[in-house]
């Protein structure tokens, strides 16, 4: 009888020993179940990203529209006739802050050489 018992013993051991420690344990489990939801974040943030790099892509592509905003926006460049209003905040002393608008005119556009004036 004491050998059933020990052979148990044993055989109960081992089992636990494979639950929670040997590969395939609920412990590499939990942790490989980490890893997947974290790179399934991270491949939703580069889909999403990527997305907008492709309807960038295609408004660029498309037409001026899109060129002409991005060369507004990152250039600074305006169209000959506009006026340009650029807003900076300078600090007053001892009271909040102003905001002094100073606009800006295009200069005209230089002679091409070569042709009629």
């Amino acid at each position: 009888m004491r050998w059933l018992l020990a052979g148990l013993l044993l055989v109960l051991l081992v089992l636990q020993y494979r639950l929670w420690i040997a590969e395939g344990s609920l412990a590499e489990r939990h942790r490989l179940q980490q890893q997947i939801e974290e790179q399934v974040r991270i491949n939703e943030q580069l889909h999403e990203r990527n997305a907008a790099l492709e309807r960038e892509v295609l408004d660029l592509q498309s037409g001026n529209k899109g060129l002409e905003q991005r060369a507004r926006e990152q250039l600074g460049l305006i169209r000959q006739g506009e006026t340009f209003y650029q807003f900076a905040d300078t600090p007053a002393a001892g009271s909040g802050s102003s905001v002094v608008a100073s606009p800006v005119t295009p200069p005209p556009p230089a002679p091409v050489a070569g042709s009629p004036q």
